[in-house]
C-alpha cells in the first residue's frame, strides 16, 4: 500500500500545499502584530496536533504486523458499523497475528463476527400428517434377570456348581415369592400363565399369525424344584408386561393430532384391524379367488366373527390397486366402497405385500355369474338412467322398471369408475376401449361378443340388505397403465349429472396433497409402491384422467348436482 492510499495522507498534503499562501495572506493584512502571531501560534499547534494524532493511527497497521494491538483498540473497531462492505465475499476479515492472553494464560477470543450468507435449501413439501414428530423417549428399566437366558443355560449351572446354583436359586424364589404376591391380584396358576405367554407371543408385532394357525407350541417343562418354578414364573410375568411397556408401532401411522378429514371413525379402527390383528384362522374362498381370513377377536365361531366385522378378503398382489381405490372414493366424498389396507403375512404369497378387504356381513347376497344383488344388463341400465328413479324423492311408475337403487347412485359409480378405470362392472366384455392381453375379457374371450351389447350383463352391482337405495363398491381394481388415448368413455354414457362433492375437489388442485397424505397412513401400501415416488407417478394418472373428465363435463354440459341426500 503506497503512502497516497489513505484518504487522511492525502488531505494532510493537500493542507501542506496550501500552507505558504495562507501564512502569506495572514502576514500580510493589516492586523496588529501580536493578535497576527497569536492566531499563527494558535493555527500551528492545532495543525501539529492533527498530524501527530494521524500519524500515530498509520503506523501500527504498517509496521510489518509484529505490534500488538491493545483490547481497547479492538472493541472500538468492533463497534464501527461496517459501512460499504461488499457482499461478494472480495473483502476478508484481518487477520490479526498475535491475539490476546488473559490474566491466567488462555486465548481470549478476538470480538470480531463474521457474517456468512447462506443460500436457501430447496426441500420437498411437507403434507400434514406426514413427518413424525420429535418425542422424548421414556427407556424402561429391565430387569437384570431378564427371559433372554434359556433354561438350558440355568440347568447347566445347576450342575456345575450346585452350591451356587442353590443360592441363586434360592434369591431368585425369594424375588419370585415377592413378585407372586403382586400378582396374586390377576388370580393366574402356572398353566393359565402359559397359555397367555403363548399366545401374548403371537401378539408381539402386528400382523403375526396367532398359535391357533400355527402348529401347536409344546410347552417347556419346568425343574422339580420350586424356586425355579417360582423364578420362570417372574420371566413369564416380565415377557407378558413387555409388549406393554415397547409397544409395537402399527402399521396405520398418524403423526397428526388427528386422521385426515374425509376419514371417519370407524374406518381408522377398522384400518387398524385389518393391518395389526393376528389372524386365528384361514378359509379359501374359491369363487372370489381370495382367502377369508378371522381375526383374533375372543373364542367365537367364523361366522359370529364375521358378522362382528372381524373378517377380511385377502387378495393377490396384483389387485393391490383396491388399496387406492379406498382412499380415493374417501377423498372424493363418494363413501361407497369398502375399508382396505396392506398387509404382509408368511402365509400369503410368500410374505408380499397383500390387500386386505373388510368382509361386510350387511351386503346383500349376490349370484354366481353377475356377482350383483340386482341383475341388470346394458340395455336396462340405460333406460333407468333416463327415468332418473327415486330422483327428488319421487316415487317412480311401475312400467318404469326401476330398481330400488337410486339415479344419483350411477352418477357417483361412473365417475369413480372412469378415474380408475374399472371396467368389469359398466362394460365387461371391453367394448369402449383397446384391451390388453393380460385383460380379464381378452383371456375369457368377451371382447368378441360386442355385437349386442344391450344383452350384456352389468357386473359386481351390489346393495346392502338395511340400505336398498346405496350401492356398495366391491372388486375395485383400477388400472394406472391405460393411456389417455385409450379410455373407456363407454362407462360415461348416459351419465348427465355429477356429484359436487367429487367434482369440487377434482376442481381443487388439491387431489395431491390429500392422496399424499391420506395413502401416507398405510405403510406397507407406501412401502410397496416405492415411497413417495412411486406414489406420485400413480396421482399423476389420476390428475391427467379428472382434468380429461372435467373437460369431458364441460363439452357435453352434464349438471354438477349436490348429492347427499
Amino acid at each position: 500500500m503506497t503512502p497516497f492510499d489513505q484518504p487522511s495522507k492525502i488531505k494532510n498534503l493537500f493542507i501542506c500545499c496550501l500552507w505558504p499562501s495562507r501564512v502569506l495572506r495572514l502576514w500580510t493584512c493589516r492586523r496588529p502584530r501580536t493578535r497576527r502571531n497569536l492566531l499563527v501560534g494558535t493555527a500551528c499547534v492545532i495543525y501539529l496536533g492533527f498530524l501527530v494524532s494521524q500519524v500515530g493511527h498509520v503506523l501500527p497497521q504498517h509496521k510489518g504486523g509484529h505490534q500488538k494491538i491493545s483490547s481497547r483498540s479492538l472493541q472500538d473497531a468492533a463497534q464501527t458499523p461496517f459501512l460499504g462492505i461488499p457482499l461478494d465475499g472480495t473483502l476478508s476479515p484481518p487477520n490479526f497475528q498475535e491475539p490476546q492472553l488473559g490474566s491466567n494464560g488462555t486465548l481470549l477470543p478476538p470480538n470480531v463476527v463474521y457474517i456468512t450468507l447462506r443460500s436457501k435449501r430447496s426441500k420437498p413439501a411437507n403434507i400434514r400428517g406426514t413427518v413424525k414428530p420429535k418425542r422424548r423417549k421414556k427407556d424402561a428399566t429391565r430387569l437384570s434377570y431378564g427371559h433372554h437366558f434359556p433354561k438350558a443355560t440355568f440347568m447347566g449351572w445347576e450342575e456345575a456348581f450346585p452350591q451356587q446354583a442353590g443360592r441363586a436359586t434360592h434369591a431368585a424364589g425369594t424375588m419370585g415369592a415377592a413378585i407372586a404376591l403382586e400378582a396374586s391380584k390377576y388370580q393366574l396358576d402356572e398353566r393359565r400363565h402359559k397359555g397367555m405367554i403363548i399366545r401374548e407371543r403371537g401378539h408381539q408385532r402386528p400382523g403375526r399369525i396367532s398359535g391357533a394357525v400355527k402348529a401347536q407350541l409344546q410347552p417347556e417343562e419346568t425343574p422339580e424344584d420350586p424356586h425355579w418354578g417360582k423364578a420362570l414364573r417372574v420371566w413369564g410375568m416380565w415377557e407378558e408386561l413387555q409388549p406393554q411397556l415397547q409397544p409395537e408401532e402399527s402399521n396405520i401411522r398418524i403423526y397428526s393430532e388427528s386422521p385426515p378429514s374425509w376419514m371417519s371413525k370407524d374406518d381408522i379402527l377398522n384400518m387398524r384391524m385389518l393391518a395389526d390383528s393376528p389372524i386365528e384362522s384361514i378359509q379359501e374362498l374359491p369363487s372370489h379367488k381370495a382367502v377369508l381370513v378371522v381375526f383374533a377377536r375372543g373364542p367365537s365361531t367364523t361366522g359370529t366373527a364375521c358378522n362382528q366385522g372381524h373378517c377380511g378378503i385377502v387378495k393377490r398382489p396384483l389387485d393391490m390397486s383396491e388399496v387406492f381405490a379406498f382412499h380415493l372414493d374417501r377423498i372424493l366424498g363418494l363413501n361407497r366402497s369398502l375399508p382396505s389396507v396392506s398387509r404382509r403375512s408368511e402365509f400369503f404369497q410368500g410374505g408380499q405385500a397383500c390387500p386386505v378387504i373388510l368382509w361386510d356381513s350387511s351386503l346383500s347376497p349376490t349370484d354366481n355369474s353377475t356377482h350383483s344383488s340386482v341383475r341388470l344388463t346394458w340395455g336396462q341400465y340405460q333406460q333407468l338412467l333416463k327415468k332418473k328413479c327415486w330422483q327428488n324423492g319421487k316415487v317412480p311408475k311401475a312400467e318404469w322398471g326401476c330398481t330400488g337403487i337410486h339415479h344419483h347412485e350411477w352418477s357417483k359409480m361412473a365417475l369413480f369408475d372412469f378415474l380408475l378405470q374399472i371396467y368389469n362392472r359398466l362394460d365387461r366384455n371391453c367394448c369402449g376401449f383397446k384391451p390388453l392381453k393380460e385383460d380379464s375379457c381378452m383371456q375369457q374371450g368377451l371382447k368378441l361378443k360386442c355385437n349386442d351389447q344391450d344383452a350384456i350383463n352389468l357386473t359386481h352391482i351390489v346393495q346392502r340388505r338395511h340400505d336398498q337405495r346405496h350401492l356398495a363398491f366391491i372388486d375395485n381394481k383400477g388400472f394406472f397403465d391405460r393411456n389417455e388415448d385409450n379410455l373407456d368413455f363407454k362407462i360415461l354414457q348416459g351419465i348427465n349429472e355429477f356429484p359436487a362433492s367429487a367434482v369440487s375437489v377434482l376442481r381443487s388442485q388439491h387431489l395431491r396433497e390429500k392422496l399424499l397424505q391420506s395413502l401416507f397412513l398405510d405403510k406397507i401400501y407406501w412401502e410397496s409402491q416405492g415411497g413417495r415416488k412411486g406414489i406420485e407417478k400413480l396421482i399423476d394418472v389420476i390428475e391427467r384422467r379428472s382434468k380429461i373428465l372435467l373437460t369431458y363435463i364441460n363439452a357435453h354440459g352434464a349438471k354438477v348436482l349436490p348429492m347427499n341426500e
